[in-house]
């Protein structure tokens, strides 16, 4: 690798790019991938005339036009652009520079949103798949942690206080659950993803019905002909100069649900690594801490949170993109969606790099998540014990009274002087639990209801027919940046 000079260091690079997507993700909001894109468009847009009858175009510009969509001279497109202030019309040229039997032809018709909004709904549509298959792996992973886990018992919480257990198995199809949903409103912007289509300058097409002699069964032909090229069952049923702009605030929201998910689950996580109960990965020369060498921090966990913030965030400009279009369109959306569209995919990106190395890694400590079940289900259980005393033959509200007293007891010896519950012993030493079988009492297991047999109906009902959709896109393997 060449060593890098200076002057390669003085200007800002997205941290996106450089420490959290990965190299497919960044390479689809690149420039090669944008304007060999437009390229294919102008192609596509050329043939569809030529197959409907414009006999102005030869088969010779369309062979031309084939051969030259990958070689871009970028700065010759600039230079363009500089002369031209207007992107479109300085590939327009560059385009026809290296076609030149086909520069008469090119863009026939058509509008700047023709290849400018068309890309950026194929780009999309490939940024989602690339998505989905990386949601289908975390899922997967948490599939597997689950059912590995599904009789793990373990104290649950509300209000961040000791519940009722469950188990760390069950704690996980909740994470996982929520990431199925994101599934599913992805699936559902991809198979309903429209394209923008053939439209001409305001939506009414009619550059096109005046390039096919008013011919108005030809042009609606032209439209399905280009979106069928692109594999797009649907098009925008009408459009102004853009498509909808709401397309794009719907399909970041679905990036920002994803990053809900993530963000709940890697705050769990830290939330459990606090307790030592469960750790993120760690490798053997990570360095937790500059100062306490002893840390063993959360680190991806909480970039993953990081990250997911700034999603949530980003998810309000395209509404207020969407919101702001006047009549058939206006410019102020091209600056804010050049910035937000990438960044939200390749943050949402990032974050799924995380979570599969995260799930995939995840440790869990049997041993202290039995001594907090153990600290706490004294208390769990004392109902439990109630009843049996009470079918022993005791009277139920003066039982409720002693358990009461007892509890308190040792309570205080917990929160008063950091001494172990032995709310157990002190059952134990008074007559009137003399018959109780504490053993099975306190038998964990008998607290955590149907958290095993909903794991396993999870995974049979919900995960394994995502497992099968999703085979080929199973176990990636990713390499964090940083």
């Amino acid at each position: 690798m060449a060593k890098k000079t200076k002057s390669e260091f003085q200007n800002y690079v997205s941290p996106l790019v450089e420490r959290n997507a990965s190299k497919e993700m960044a390479e689809l909001f690149g420039a090669q991938k944008k304007f060999s894109t437009w390229r294919r468009l102008w192609l596509e847009l050329a043939k569809a005339q030529k197959k409907l009858g414009l006999k102005d175009i030869k088969q010779s510009q369309i062979r031309q036009m084939a051969k030259h969509l990958d070689d871009i001279d970028f700065k010759r497109a600039a230079r363009y652009e500089k002369q031209f202030r207007h992107d479109v019309m300085a590939h327009i040229y560059a385009f026809g520079d290296v076609a030149p039997k086909a520069d008469p032809i090119i863009h026939l018709g058509a509008t700047s949103c023709y290849v400018g909004d068309n890309a950026d709904l194929l780009i999309m549509r490939e940024a989602m798949q690339l998505i989905t298959a990386k949601l289908a792996s975390v899922i997967n992973l948490l599939g597997k942690f689950a059912k590995k886990h599904r009789s793990v018992a373990a104290l649950g919480f509300t209000h961040y206080q000791p519940a009722q257990l469950t188990t760390v198995g069950k704690r996980a199809t909740l994470w996982c659950y929520e990431f199925v949903m994101d599934m599913q409103e992805i699936e559902h912007r991809l198979e309903t993803l429209p394209f923008r289509g053939v439209k001409g300058t305001t939506g009414t097409q009619a550059s096109f019905l005046e390039l096919f002699d008013g011919q108005h069964s030809k042009v609606k032909q032209l439209d399905k002909l280009v979106s069928a090229a692109f594999g797009f069952k649907k098009t925008c049923v009408v459009t102004g100069q853009t498509y909808q702009r709401k397309i794009d605030a719907l399909v970041v929201n679905t990036l920002a649900s994803i990053a809900q998910s993530a963000h709940k689950m890697c705050n769990d996580i830290r939330l459990l690594a606090n307790l030592k109960e469960v750790e993120e990965p760690f490798e053997k020369s990570q360095i937790g801490s500059s100062a306490m060498a002893y840390k063993r921090n959360p680190m991806r966990c909480e970039r993953a949170t990081s990250l997911s913030r700034l999603v949530l965030s980003l998810a309000t400009s395209p509404q207020m993109t969407a919101s702001e279009q006047w009549l058939e369109r206006t410019l102020d959306d091209s600056a804010n969606r050049r910035i937000v569209i990438p960044e939200a995919f390749l943050a949402v990106d990032g974050i799924l790099q995380i979570l599969i190395n995260v799930t995939g890694g995840l440790v869990i400590y049997p041993k202290v998540i039995e001594a907090h079940v153990a600290a706490e289900l004294p208390f769990m259980a004392s109902e439990n014990i109630l009843m049996a005393a009470v079918k022993d033959g005791g009277n139920r509200q003066e039982l409720h009274e002693k358990i009461r007293l007892h509890s308190q007891a040792a309570a205080a010896q917990v929160k008063k002087f950091g001494r172990p519950n032995d709310l157990i012993n002190r059952l134990k030493a008074d007559i009137s639990f003399n018959k109780i079988n504490f053993e099975k009492v306190l038998d964990p297991s008998k607290y955590i209801g149907r958290a095993p047999q909903q794991v396993d109906e999870f995974i049979r009902d919900i995960v394994t027919p995502l497992r099968k959709r999703y085979r080929k896109e199973l176990n990636q393997k990713v390499e964090l940046k940083v």
